[in-house]
């Protein structure tokens, strides 16, 4: 695979870690006043089930809260990220102290609902276009804070990863290219400030296109071409560089786009969109 587009996602435990730290402060603040009406010595069991098809996402996310909160909770799972769960599966069951339980409940249950809901909208995605060689990319588009959290679960969903952010592979686009002084200066600026990184170029243009074949892009983002238009740019790039789809690409325009033989399709809607899976916590 291309290096700019990668599964590989340094620093996502200690990501994971101070991600769920911060979830439990903002929640807890000076503490569960309510969990506090239950005796403290109180112990329960509860199971976590979906109500909802999806592909589940989040196992590490959940473990991590209950660690932070309370290491004597007992996890036991049912299933793994990137299986398929249908309506009413139990996710996983828990037990230890009824107050920890509890307290706990909100911020595990919304790693996973947010996560699985990214990894289910990124397997239905890959779906329809599982006839063609296409392969789908996220994009940077996520939830301040959940960047390599979604990025993994877009993985766990099926679909791939694009740069992890702006310091692992160069994205040119317009404004990049007004401020260089155009296509071939950017890209061999580029290639001396980093040699060796991706260099990937944003056209909109069939000229464009020329001038970042001419000046070997890597990869060459067609922004918004029509079906006619990136089927044309297939044929004139006769795979000199690899073609990224990018820009509006929907349910209605996917299966399209990927019948033109571009390589690559990145939908920003993959984690901007997704819709929180619905989850609920059953104390027994």
């Amino acid at each position: 695979m291309n290096p700019l587009f990668t599964k590989n996602l340094p620093g996502l435990d200690d990501d994971i870690l101070k991600s769920v730290r911060f979830a439990l402060a903002e929640d807890l603040g000076s503490g569960d006043i309510t969990a506090q009406l239950i005796p403290e010595q109180e112990q329960a069991k509860a199971r976590v089930i979906t109500r909802e098809d999806c592909i589940f996402c989040g196992k590490a996310w959940v473990e991590e809260v209950f660690r932070q909160l309370d290491p004597a909770v007992e996890i036991t799972w049912h299933i793994e990220d990137g299986q398929f769960a249908p309506a009413n599966t139990q996710l996983f069951s828990l037990r230890g102290s009824a107050r920890s339980l509890l307290t706990g409940e909100r911020t595990a249950l919304n790693f996973v609902q947010t996560l699985s809901g990214t990894a289910t909208i990124s397997h239905n995605y890959t779906q329809k276009v599982a006839h063609t060689s296409v392969k789908l990319l996220d994009t940077r588009k996520t939830i301040p804070g959940l960047r390599t959290a979604q990025k993994y679960a877009v993985a766990c969903g099926g679909c791939h990863n694009h740069r992890i952010g702006l310091y692992d592979a160069f994205l040119i686009k317009e404004n990049h290219i007004a401020a260089s002084g155009g296509i071939a200066k950017a890209i061999a600026r580029a290639h001396e400030i980093a040699p060796g990184k991706p260099v990937e170029v944003e056209v909109e243009t069939f000229e464009e296109l020329e001038q970042a074949l001419s000046a070997k892009a890597d990869i060459i983002m067609l922004d918004n071409f029509s079906i006619h238009d990136m089927k044309k740019a297939v044929e004139i790039t006769a795979r000199r560089a690899k073609l990224e789809a990018s820009g509006n690409i929907n349910e209605a325009t996917l299966v399209p786009t990927a019948e033109t033989g571009v390589d690559f399709i990145s939908i920003g809607g993959l984690t901007k969109h997704c819709r929180a899976v619905d989850l609920s916590m059953r104390v027994l």
